[in-house]
């Protein structure tokens, strides 16, 4: 039979939250959106969390970090797993009972829905075997995603001169043309994070895009740090250029936040930055650097487009794809949905951008 427990609120740290993490970071589709960290993190800015997990013979060997907050003006409350649930999709005695647990947690909290976005990759089970499961569970797939569903994925586990030698030949230009300007990169500390916070909000302005308020990004810096993430800074004579805030679990590292000045950007800082974040990620053991997003198109499509397209993420994408990498999109979300006005309404909540 399986165990599960159950955590509400955030408390001192446990031998408990050890042992999720862990499982966590071994799991094959195991994401810094499910530990501990990201769980205390979002508990700071709206959200509350609840952990299921099942156990087999004292093993936890499935589970899921369900996030919680009201919606459609406060009228109802959704719930969100996001990079999850950890669970063996293809085990009907594992999924039945992981889906009781789940339903419970939802009833207990009042959700009338729950997204499911679990991190698999397209290339690793078919869209049509994942309606198929999601069919089989009583959930809706949907393309309504949450977090970026295609992004690039480069592989760490070659040597330094070999990752290098698979990007485009413009980004290792880029790159060496940055040294060659005097640019540096170091690794920040906290109070480096006003740095990071000036930046962001001069590129969120320059780029039409919301950011997060200053207190974000330093409480993600304080709850993954030492260890879990790197704030790296590119400067010129001692001013800063360019920053990004780089995360890691397990094996797994993420290029989440990027922010830069106006100044001094013919000097490529932000290619530094990467090669630098790149460089951090295989130094702490980490066999894959994720771009964190990129437009969602056939990669077919991307290639063609990229020079002439500039709205969205299309900059990004021409910035990204020189790095090299694998092109990789999940197989997107699922809902499961308890009370159909509750879903209508937050259909109509997502129909606004809200």
């Amino acid at each position: 039979m399986f165990d599960r427990f159950l955590e509400l609120e955030e408390e001192p740290y446990s031998e408990e939250d050890a042992e999720w993490d862990a499982f966590v970071a071994q799991h094959p589709h195991g994401s810094l959106l499910q530990t501990n960290s990201w769980a205390r993190l979002k508990s700071r800015f709206g959200w509350r969390s609840h952990r299921v997990w099942l156990k087999h013979d004292g093993k936890l060997v499935a589970g899921a970090q369900v996030l919680f907050r009201s919606a459609a003006l406060g009228f109802i409350r959704i719930a969100y797993i996001p990079h999850g649930p950890l669970v063996d999709w293809d085990n009907e005695e594992q999924m039945e009972i992981f889906f009781n647990q789940l339903d419970f947690a939802i009833y207990e909290q009042r959700a009338g829905m729950v997204k499911i976005e679990p991190l698999l990759w397209q290339n690793e089970i078919s869209l049509d075997h994942w309606n198929d499961l999601c069919r089989r569970h009583n959930c809706q797939p949907n393309s309504d995603t949450i977090q970026p569903p295609q992004t690039i994925i480069i592989n760490l586990q070659a040597a330094e001169e070999d990752i290098m030698a698979a990007m485009k030949q413009k980004t290792r230009y880029n790159i060496r043309l940055a040294a060659k300007k005097g640019v540096t990169v170091r690794e920040g500390s906290l109070p480096d994070i006003a740095i990071f916070n000036n930046m962001i909000q001069i590129t969120g302005q320059r780029n039409a895009f919301g950011v997060h308020e200053p207190r974000y990004y330093q409480t993600a810096y304080e709850l993954f740090q030492p260890d879990n993430v790197a704030l790296l800074i590119a400067e010129y004579e001692d001013q800063p250029l360019s920053a990004i805030m780089v995360f890691r679990w397990g094996k797994k590292a993420a290029y989440l936040y990027g922010a830069s000045g106006d100044e001094e950007r013919k000097r490529m800082p932000n290619y530094a930055l990467q090669w630098a974040g790149i460089q951090w990620a295989k130094a702490h053991g980490c066999s894959e650097y994720d771009l964190w997003g990129v437009p969602d198109y056939p990669e077919e499509q991307l290639e063609a487009e990229f020079m002439d397209r500039h709205e969205g993420l299309w900059g990004v994408y021409r910035f990204k794809r020189g790095f090299g990498g694998q092109l990789r999109r999940t197989v997107g979300t699922a809902d499961r949905i308890y009370n159909k006005t509750v879903y209508r309404l937050y259909q109509w909540q997502r129909s606004r951008g809200s």
